[in-house]
């Protein structure tokens, strides 16, 4: 394991998204951890929504005075391997527990948590999988406060992926899920908490720009700007349903011939199953110039996904399952109007006909891309509303928040 490294950040810039009164709390709640120390640790740096947050949370929590470091943990390939497939039978993938699944789980866990033995933190929050199993050998622990956070839904998980990861969560004090409904059946721990993630209004991923910028940008990768343009950005994984964002491209080029397609996504080091998803995405694509698929391998950093957020005409996130979603918060939070599987946490962002739409299948997707490029001023006022939804409940205030009331909580036990 290691420590992470982030570029620093002003508090103080981001007390124009907070009232008065949450200003106050803010300052009562950091008082009130004065001493106390916390570690947040996942399996990546870069790449995906996790890292992406904490990148933002751990420089402002660090800002407001709170003793507070990143930890990643440690893995080879073999070892991403089987946490994807955790990643996977969470979400309710059919397949067989095997012993050498469990052995290379362990392996590393074992092998990371020589690092933990030395820890005297006060909090710890371990995300997601990966690093789950490092609870067995943590210290003392009437002398600290472990936290699980799921960021996946576990509403419907492979029955024996889940009773195994289930004996390291009931070892945690409290867990965090986006939602009520994403907890998995038969969990015994005394403290759930729902967070949902956050988006960074300050971040070079959202900071405004201005249309023509974006378009200059995008047009690197050969994107037309005179001409309509669908976007979707997001891992490539069977759960973001990349292929059937492509069947609904060829489903709307049918009214709208001149229509453009972007599958903009980052290829993480903790996914390997990316690169056989983008393969086939690729392969589905074919010879069609006007489906660009573009990576962080492209030449695409958050400035570039930013403008491509700001210069299309909607931007899709047709996932089957999702945890959260944060592109839809994004591109609501640049003004763009959005559609997203009627799934998971997307349900929380979009009120489906208010702040965009919600579907279910490639067609009846089509079906509403149509209608918003048929109503340009249909699609603005959406587009607005979600901008402000965003605004109230999804910013990185909120979430440092929740994460101090959390902390607070604890301490009371």
């Amino acid at each position: 394991m290691r420590k992470a490294l982030v570029v620093k950040k002003n508090y103080n810039d981001y007390m124009q998204f907070m009232d008065e009164r949450t200003r106050e709390d803010m300052g009562r709640l950091v008082e009130n951890l004065r001493g106390k120390s916390i570690a947040m640790v996942n399996a990546t740096e870069f790449g995906g929504g996790v890292a992406e947050i904490l990148h933002s949370l751990i420089p402002l929590m660090q800002d407001m005075g709170l003793d507070i470091d990143w930890w990643i943990m440690h893995g080879e390939k073999e070892f991403f391997n089987v946490t994807k497939a955790f990643h996977n039978c969470l979400q309710g993938d059919e397949a067989c527990l095997e012993q050498e699944t469990i052995d290379t789980f362990f392996k590393y866990s074992q092998m990371n948590a020589q690092k933990i033995l030395n820890w005297d933190y006060d909090f710890v929050v371990i995300h997601d999988p990966q690093p789950i199993g490092l609870v067995s050998w943590r210290k003392a622990p009437e002398l600290s406060h472990w936290v699980w956070r799921c960021h996946i839904d576990t509403s419907a998980p492979n029955p024996a992926y889940w009773q195994f990861l289930q004996r390291y969560i009931q070892q945690y004090d409290a867990a965090i899920f986006t939602m009520k409904e994403f907890v998995g059946e038969g969990l015994d721990i005394d403290r759930l908490y729902f967070i949902t993630p956050p988006i960074d209004p300050l971040s070079h991923k959202n900071i405004p720009l201005k249309k023509e910028e974006a378009q200059r940008i995008i047009a690197r990768f050969g994107i037309d700007s005179s001409r309509p343009l669908i976007t979707q950005i997001s891992r490539f994984d069977p759960w973001k349903d990349p292929l059937g964002v492509i069947e609904v491209y060829k489903i709307v080029r049918k009214e709208f011939p001149s229509v453009q397609l972007a599958l903009v996504g980052s290829m993480a080091s903790d996914d390997p199953e990316g690169w056989d998803y983008l393969y086939m995405a690729l392969r589905r694509a074919g010879e069609d110039y006007d489906i660009k698929i573009v990576t962080n391998f492209n030449g695409v950093s958050n400035l570039e996904v930013n403008a491509f957020q700001t210069a299309s005409d909607i931007i899709l996130q047709k996932s089957i399952k999702e945890g959260f979603g944060l592109t839809v918060s994004e591109a609501l939070w640049k003004g763009t109007p959005v559609i997203g599987g009627n799934t998971g946490g997307i349900r929380l962002q979009i009120e489906d006909g208010v702040t965009g739409y919600l579907v279910d299948t490639v067609e009846e997707c089509a079906e509403k891309v149509l209608t918003l490029l048929r109503n340009p001023a249909l699609a603005d006022e959406m587009a607005a509303a979600g901008r402000e939804k965003v605004r109230k409940e999804f910013l990185i205030t909120t979430n440092i928040y929740r994460y101090l009331m959390l902390f607070n909580d604890l301490m009371q036990s």
